[in-house]
């Protein structure tokens, strides 16, 4: 495999000028930050430990920094861009800048959380520079439709860095930390400056690995009744779960009775329950729909 030049990637002033000749203005609506540092995006590439035998899916290409980062490692990227004026720009920026891999790059122009099917092999990596705005149900969605993803790094916003990676009985433990957790063993990898991005954001970014459970919860409810509970829970995150899941369960009753079911205090929060703990709530509901039935008069 020829290896690309090491001007390659772009910086500072490739970006602008990408940008300036395609009339692109990054939007807040989309969230859009581009990465203007070469030696981030390699970081990026390290820390994902992209191998050459992998096929990344990328999310939100842009003008293309991150993807190029990638094609220097990987066997194959497909970049996912909602964009009409990006997506259509990409191919010709990695034709331009690295012709020796452009046969291993395709683009589908989409939205991430409308894609059900990639082109080629099936994706063993998500990597992506996340749109603050969208991150994490586009995160989400894509682990729920590619199982074959193995390994994901992502760069999202601070603070939802770390909600997704934060453990039972932290402040920021929530929706996003469960099910995330559902799919991967999730941990914060780093912290990424401002300075890095044009423009540059007024929040700081940080990057979150996942890597893809060996063995799935194990558990008899499917996983939308468990994330039905994950929900009701934290819907209501100051309340004890016997009330907060009162209405997922019918009444204080029938939650509290399933709660002692699944051996859960009925005084516990959500925010201190693993994924674990919320599965056998979701498979102990029948427990609290007897108590409910029992309860009619």
């Amino acid at each position: 495999m020829s290896s690309p030049s090491p001007d390659a990637l772009l910086g500072p002033a490739d970006v602008r000028e990408l940008a300036a000749a395609l009339g692109v203005r990054p939007t807040k609506q989309r969230g859009q930050n581009f990465v203007i540092d070469a030696n981030t995006v390699r970081r990026i590439v390290r820390t994902a430990e992209v191998r050459p035998d992998d096929v990344v899916v990328e999310v939100g290409p842009g003008l293309g920094s991150l993807t190029l980062a990638l094609l220097e490692v990987a066997e194959r990227v497909v970049a996912v861009e909602i964009d009409d004026v990006l997506a259509g720009a990409l191919p010709a920026t990695v034709a331009a800048r690295m012709p020796e891999r452009a046969d291993r790059f395709a683009l589908v122009h989409s939205d991430a959380m409308h894609v059900a099917e990639l082109p080629g092999p099936a994706p063993s990596a998500l990597v992506a520079n996340l749109p603050y705005n969208v991150a994490v149900p586009v995160l989400l969605h894509m682990l729920d439709t590619f199982p074959t993803i193995e390994r994901t790094l992502v760069m999202v916003q601070a603070e939802v860095a770390d909600r997704l990676a934060a453990p039972p009985g932290s402040k920021v433990y929530g929706v996003p930390s469960v099910k995330a957790n559902w799919y991967a063993e999730v941990k914060r990898a780093g912290s990424i400056g401002r300075s890095v991005f044009w423009p540059a954001p007024n929040v700081d970014s940080g990057l979150v690995s996942l890597v893809r459970r060996t063995e799935p919860v194990k558990t008899t409810a499917s996983k939308r009744e468990v994330f039905a509970v994950v929900d009701a829970a934290f819907a209501q995150r100051r309340k004890t779960l016997r009330a907060a899941l009162a209405g997922w369960a019918g009444s204080a009753a029938a939650s509290e009775a399933a709660l002692v079911a699944a051996g859960v205090s009925p005084q516990a929060r959500g925010e201190s329950l693993t994924v674990e703990e919320f599965a056998r709530i979701a498979e102990h509901k029948e427990a609290g729909a007897e108590t409910e039935e029992q309860a009619q008069p």
